[in-house]
């Protein structure tokens, strides 16, 4: 076995476990580092050495690279619902991934470098979405550095040929009132558009509900981003209140789907909205929210959590060909 496959799919396991998002990130960070090695049989002292690599990891190297299933996989295989197989497969049948960013905002690297890893995962397509001009910290994008970013994913597109797209996007910011940070007819030109609250996360749940529903039934937004805003490692971040049963009733209407982002921070939505979301009868996206290339392998932690609570890829829009996400999307009310 693959050693970065092992490390891949003890990270989606544990995920399912509902394990520390400490755990499941230092296994997608020693797979990361995984991929340096030479091919071949490689010592566990030897994969110590890497930045990011502790004793548990490097012994999963140095087996799988053996030829032999990692006895930690092999553990948590053994312990696995039998429903954990249909979240594997859910991962591995993933056609995009509707947020990503790049240098051009706040991501460390160039479109044209995530364009190409997406590419390399198997994705047929990607969004990239990056920030909306409120968000200066992000360096987000004005109307004219917008427009520039078109002609840029145009000339991505070109160069890689078919059998791959890159979609123009934004993750445009939701404005006090609900309203959106960007020009409309502009954001009628995009692909696809994530919105998600960055300000007053800490609001109280009147003025949240009311902000998130004008987002979620405006005919521009195709994705509600991590939704509730919380960060659950460091000094963490308690999540938005605001009427869920309302706003994913809204979003099921609207056709607007639920993203389940997968930073390791976020797991955004939690648990309890996600099961209520799901019963509101809400679309998914499950979404890396990447910042760099080796971000994108998170995503199958997030399905994982889809999985779990029973979501097939009918309701999980990053399973759809290309054709089926911009047809559904630009005809539905």
């Amino acid at each position: 076995m693959d050693p970065n496959e092992a490390l891949r799919r003890i990270a989606f396991l544990l995920e399912w476990r509902g394990a520390s998002p400490y755990r499941v990130r230092a296994f997608h960070t020693a797979a990361d580092a995984a991929r340096e090695l030479p091919p071949g049989p490689v010592d566990a002292a030897q994969a110590e050495r890497l930045r990011g690599v502790g004793p548990v990891t490097a012994e999963v190297i140095a087996q799988a690279s053996g030829g032999s299933v990692p006895g930690y996989l092999a553990r948590l295989m053994a312990e696995a619902d039998p429903d954990a197989r249909a979240g594997w497969d859910l991962a591995t049948a993933s056609t995009g991934d509707c947020h990503l960013h790049s240098d051009w905002s706040d991501g460390g690297s160039p479109l044209e470098d995530m364009a190409d890893a997406a590419r390399a995962m198997g994705h047929q397509w990607a969004v990239l979405t990056d920030h909306s001009p409120r968000l200066t910290i992000a360096h987000g994008l004005s109307t004219e550095r917008l427009e520039s970013q078109l002609e840029a994913v145009a000339a991505v597109n070109a160069r890689m040929g078919s059998g791959f797209r890159l979609l123009t996007g934004i993750e445009c910011d939701i404005l006090d009132d609900g309203s959106l940070d960007q020009d409309e007819d502009l954001l009628g030109r995009l692909d696809l558009v994530v919105a998600s609250v960055h300000s007053k996360l800490r609001s109280e749940p009147e003025p949240m509900t009311a902000r998130l529903l004008a987002a979620v039934r405006n005919p521009h937004v195709d994705v509600l981003g991590h939704c509730t805003g919380r960060i659950i490692t460091g000094r963490g971040r308690p999540q938005s209140r605001f009427d869920a049963e309302a706003v994913f009733a809204a979003c099921a209407e609207a056709g607007t789907a639920v993203e389940i982002n997968c930073r390791p921070e976020r797991r955004d939505p939690p648990d309890d909205l996600l099961v209520q979301a799901a019963a509101e009868g809400c679309r998914f996206a499950v979404d890396t929210d990447a910042h760099a290339p080796e971000q994108l392998h998170w995503q199958s932690t997030g399905y994982a959590r889809a999985a779990r609570i029973g979501l097939g890829p009918d309701r999980l829009i990053t399973t759809w060909s290309l054709g089926r996400l911009l047809t559904t999307m630009s005809g539905r009310q």
